[in-house]
């Protein structure tokens, strides 16, 4: 047995704080729910926080992203701290910055504040999110260590999902006028329960070895990340400068650099930010890998699916959070059978990637035949199927990546893969975020030229002249375009205002007609709007089942099973 200095003692002194492993388990799990529903809440909410605080579509993509970065970059530092300092202390810590973050997010009043706010939680996340893994592999028998990480693969898949819900049923409940803001502030009674509880029952003391902090590898880190992010987010509204490439191309040498230091700090006889030994096991070397790609694809997809239902189809935030509980209905039912598949290994996880592309695919396939009236009863099979293969992915992952760690590597470890799960969402909200953005004004162009037949021919019908006629067609494509590419939405596009006098211009003849022709342009504008986010929509989910297919591809260099010498006690953990 192993006590929480990570001395061993017999089996009679075992102390008595690991008789309570399974309630330091649940609060290790709050501190996870937490992380994962700030992590997402904003999907929903951003469209609301942008509407009152003001911004662009970039301000949409810092929300996510920049949480998400923030923590990425402290992850790495956060797992060494808990090796220094006692993960029980840095746990709390955490905990306690994290919710102070919450209720500054809470109380911004720009989006710039906002969005230091959110950076403010991704650092303090950081400290708090790595100690758990650590604490787990000494709080529990390796008999029950899969049972332990199993747990994590349904918490944060049914987290992920239901964020969301969350944050659209709190916004439009609108409790004590607070709108948006209680999706942060209701971190405050979960922030301060982590902190209570975590002091009666997590561990304490620290590992019996540690050096000092490798700062220098981790500002090189924090470059590297800041240099490729930075670019991916802002690049689309800055129309893209050269220097915004050369940004990306530095992050590659930066990132050299850094594996250079680590070898070189190593070979040095100090202590590495990153245990290059991590590397040389294929399950956490492949792991990194698989969770780069997938956590891309995830976030990417609930961003801009979230942003396709609120500004593309105009569901409000309550619906369309509860447009994703099928999601969330398949997730649940994943993980069972994924533990079924337990000793399956990457059979299991390589599965779900399969089953989670079909059920983007089918998404597409549901958008292109439903059309502008798309429903939510439409996508929710294929809601479901998505969710579904997202648990049979998530569930082992952990299990598969970790079980060949070192005791000595546990920080580095917990630290590494939680760092690379944050940085894959801070990249998925920039790639598949600029993407989606990108490709919305053309569409909304070219569904405006689809529709200016049929736009004609009901002006024609409420007396309008055909040198009109076309005036309003050509000003309704230009107003749609301008108005999906806008930096600033709350001035309203130059071509939009042509387009006004246009109308007025047209009806002034028949002023009797001025309800009726106003009615045909907002109907055709919106039509164009709609068919331009379907458009955009449908390629972005293409782009979501080619990051899973890759994810697919890259599982072969995880080992087939988590623990290729205890084949019975994987599958007594399915049992």
């Amino acid at each position: 047995m192993i006590d929480t200095t990570g001395a061993a003692t017999p089996p009679d002194t075992e102390p008595a704080l690991f008789r309570w492993r399974w309630a330091a388990l649940a609060v290790i799990l709050l501190g996870e729910i937490m992380d994962m529903l700030d992590a997402l809440v904003t999907t929903i909410a951003a469209p609301t926080i942008r509407g009152d605080l003001g911004g662009s579509a970039a301000t949409i993509q810092w929300l996510a992203a920049g949480y998400t970065l923030a923590m990425a970059i402290g992850l790495l530092t956060g797992g060494r701290l808990g090796d220094l300092y006692g993960r029980k202390r840095m746990f709390l810590i955490g905990a306690a910055g994290f919710t102070l973050g919450s209720l500054l997010c809470g109380v911004a009043v720009t989006p710039g504040m906002l969005i230091g706010a959110r950076l403010l939680q991704g650092l303090a996340g950081a400290m708090m999110i790595p100690q758990g893994l650590g604490m787990m592999r000494r709080m529990f028998p390796p008999q029950e260590m899969a049972k332990a990480f199993g747990a994590f693969g349904p918490v944060m898949g049914l987290s992920s999902v239901a964020g969301p819900v969350l944050a659209g049923w709190l916004i439009d409940a609108d409790f004590f006028g607070t709108g948006w803001r209680m999706i942060f502030l209701i971190n405050l009674p979960l922030g301060l329960a982590a902190v209570v509880l975590g002091l009666v029952f997590l561990p304490s003391g620290r590992d019996g070895h540690g050096s000092r902090l490798d700062l220098v590898g981790a500002l090189l880190a924090a470059l590297g990340a800041a240099l490729v992010v930075y670019p991916l987010v802002q690049g689309r509204e800055l129309d893209w400068p050269a220097w915004m490439f050369a940004m990306m191309a530095a992050s590659g040498v930066v990132f050299a650099v850094f594996a250079w230091h680590e070898l070189r700090r190593q070979r040095r006889g100090g202590d590495p930010l990153i245990t290059p030994s991590l590397f040389r096991k294929r399950g956490f070397s492949g792991g990194l890998a698989v969770g780069l790609v997938f956590f891309a694809g995830m976030i990417g997809f609930s961003l801009t699916y979230s942003l396709y239902l609120q500004i593309g189809l105009g569901y409000s935030p309550l619906k369309a959070g509860l447009s994703q509980i099928p999601w969330s209905a398949g997730t649940v039912f994943g993980f069972p059978a994924a533990m079924a598949m337990q000793k399956r290994g990457r059979t299991a996880l390589q599965t779900g990637a399969v089953v989670m592309a079909a059920g983007v695919a089918g998404l597409v396939l549901s958008l292109q035949l439903a059309g502008v009236g798309v429903t939510p009863w439409q996508l929710a099979p294929s809601l479901v199927v998505t969710g579904f293969g997202m648990g049979l992915l998530m569930a082992p992952f952990f299990d598969i990546v970790l079980a060949a760690v070192e005791p000595h590597e546990t920080g580095s470890a917990g630290g590494t893969l939680s760092a690379i799960q944050q940085l894959g969402a801070a990249l998925g909200a920039a790639v598949l975020g600029t993407v989606f953005f990108g490709l919305l004004g053309g569409h909304v162009a070219t569904a405006a030229d689809r529709d200016a037949p049929a736009l004609r021919a009901s002006l024609a019908s409420a007396g309008v002249a055909a040198p009109d006629q076309d005036r309003i067609a050509a000003g309704l494509r230009a107003c749609g375009h301008d108005r999906a590419t806008a930096k600033d939405q709350e001035k309203n596009p130059a071509a939009c205002a042509r387009l006004e006098s246009d109308v007025r211009t047209a009806v002034a003849a028949h002023p009797q007609s001025a309800g009726k022709v106003v009615q045909i342009v907002q109907d055709s504008g919106r039509h164009s709007a709609k068919s331009g986010f379907g458009a955009a929509m449908k390629i972005t989910l293409w782009i979501v089942t080619g990051m899973l297919g890759l994810t697919f591809l890259i599982a072969f260099l995880l080992p087939p099973r988590a623990r290729e010498d205890e084949p019975d006690a994987a599958a007594a953990a399915a049992a």
